[in-house]
């Protein structure tokens, strides 16, 4: 938990400077031409970047860092690690020319429907072109955050996102100044998104230096460390591509609809933020433990520790998603209700939203036991999950996306997260055991008992503020999106302290200690 807190409190401060970012992109573009054509010109690196960078790559090459650290020494883990830098610096080299000479059949499978609109494909072509280098310098980014917590390094790694955002709002409030036409603001937001990916791997430099790490480059296709993180990396890539599968699809659908990629982006935006302090702060912490335990074959430590991770999970995500339901309008209007973003994103973004929060649980949950898979040599059972998830999604989608728009976009990702989960779920207690019947059922179920009381009361004290200060400005904004959330926390914290959760009792005890 103490370890879980840095990452959790740096990780925050990424998460609230990424929010702060899209309320400036909001404000300078707002959900039109330009937004749409920037967001789904980002995703093609970006989706990349989480689906092989911090997605397969990070799975696969934590643990066979940490192997060759405790069988070969630091010497032997730091030659891998050269070595693999250099084979990601050829073969990314050669995906990103790819790239720039195929932009424009890329941009028209992500988003077909941006033709129709005069212009708008250009627009996304010429941004993508722009981005396409942001995949190897992010790459090499996670391969720096891999071996730093391998060592147990975890403050430089949970910075490193932070660098990226505050590079990118600094870069922006420059734009801002110098008055910029939109067309010319897309443009610039596109070479400060490099700027911030180079920032982000960079201030993971110095501490490797002063642990003694030196890139040498060597070119060695053939380390039998190499082999071993491209065996584990071709099924954990499909282990880990729900998300990106399913961010492809929705944008596919979503372009057809002016403003919908915006809208399902700023949501998503928002569902970012629990889900990187909680999921992915526990994630890593995890991540590194169950992979200590598998190599060393303690199965009773490794359950254990995916016992306490879920629990933790569910206590800190539940009272999340029923808040993000409950409060969907007033967080968004604070958030990002000025400048070109009007009160109708709000709603149309708040619609998205609450779609995406039901899977919040799912979401950071597979973040800690797709790991579990991993650390046991069995990254079919994640690609069977993911598999199940993007069939999930797409059913979805063509069953209501007639109807509902681009809404059945966010339900069918969050019904597809649940999906992946719980097969995640059943396939461990079928082969490894020990959820059921570990102590988990009880405090579960008085968590979902303390989130529904907080709900109701979270959303009367938003109801209460609105008809005492309204919602025009942003002091009321703030008073209308910030005190409810608030009081559903101290709700949700003395729900849970009169119900003996165990995890509350142990989260006070580490508050206190700090404060001590």
């Amino acid at each position: 938990m103490r370890a879980a807190g840095l990452i959790s409190a740096l990780t925050l401060l990424s998460r609230l400077l990424g929010l702060a970012r899209e309320q400036v992109f909001a404000a300078l573009l707002g959900a039109g031409l330009y937004a749409d054509a920037f967001q789904a010109a980002f995703r093609i690196p970006n989706l990349l970047r989480d689906l092989f960078a911090e997605g397969a790559l990070s799975a696969a090459f934590v643990p066979t860092y940490a192997r060759a650290l405790a069988e070969g020494g630091a010497a032997r883990a730091r030659q891998l690690s050269s070595r693999v830098l250099t084979l990601l610096a050829v073969v990314l080299g050669a995906l990103v020319i790819l790239g720039l000479l195929l932009a424009r059949p890329l941009v028209h499978a992500l988003a077909p429907g941006f033709e129709d609109v005069p212009g708008k494909e250009d627009v996304t072509v010429l941004l993508t072109r722009i981005m396409l280098p942001f995949l190897p310098v992010v790459s090499f980014a996670a391969v720096a955050m891999g071996m730093l917590n391998a060592e147990e390094r975890y403050g430089p790694p949970a910075l490193a996102p932070s660098l990226f955002n505050l590079v990118t709002i600094l870069w922006a409030a420059a734009l801002w100044a110098m008055g910029f036409d939109l067309a010319t603001v897309a443009v610039g937001w596109a070479v400060g998104t490099l700027l911030g990916g180079l920032a982000q791997f960079l201030v993971q430099v110095p501490p490797l230096w002063r642990a003694g790490w030196r890139f040498r480059p060597e070119w060695a296709p053939g380390d039998p460390g190499i082999r071993a993180i491209a065996g584990l990396m071709a099924p954990a890539t499909m282990g880990l591509a729900a998300v990106q599968v399913n961010i492809f699809v929705s944008t596919i659908f979503a372009s057809h609809e002016p403003g919908a990629v915006s809208w399902l982006t700023y949501a998503f935006r928002i569902l970012y933020l629990p889900i990187g302090v909680f999921g992915v702060a526990l994630g890593t912490i995890a991540t590194t433990g169950l992979a200590r335990r598998a190599a060393a074959g303690d199965m009773e430590g490794l359950r254990e520790t995916l016992r306490q991770s879920l629990r933790m999970l569910a206590f800190l995500t539940l009272p999340a998603t029923v808040g993000l339901v409950a409060l969907a309008v007033p967080i968004i209007r604070l958030l990002f209700e000025r400048g070109r973003f009007g009160a109708h994103d709000t709603e149309r973004t708040a619609a998205a939203l609450t779609l995406y929060a039901i899977g919040l649980v799912a979401y950071t949950g597979v973040k800690v036991l797709a790991p579990a898979f991993y650390s046991l040599g069995r990254p079919r059972v994640p690609l069977a999950a993911s598999a199940s998830a993007v069939a999930t999604n797409l059913v979805v989608i063509l069953a209501l996306h007639p109807r509902i728009g681009y809404r059945a976009v966010a339900l069918g990702t969050s019904l597809g997260a649940l999906v992946n989960a719980i097969v995640l779920l059943a396939s461990f207690e079928r082969g490894v055991g020990g959820l059921r019947g570990g102590g988990m059922g009880g405090p579960l179920a008085k968590m979902v008992a303390a989130a529904a009381v907080m709900g109701p009361a979270a959303w009367a004290v938003c109801v209460a503020m609105e008809r005492f200060v309204g919602t025009q400005g942003i002091v009321a904004q703030a008073v209308t999106g910030l005190v409810p959330v608030a009081a559903g926390a101290l709700f949700y914290l003395a729900a849970a302290r009169l119900l003996r959760i165990p995890e509350a009792s142990a989260l006070l005890s580490v508050l206190r200690r700090r404060r001590a």
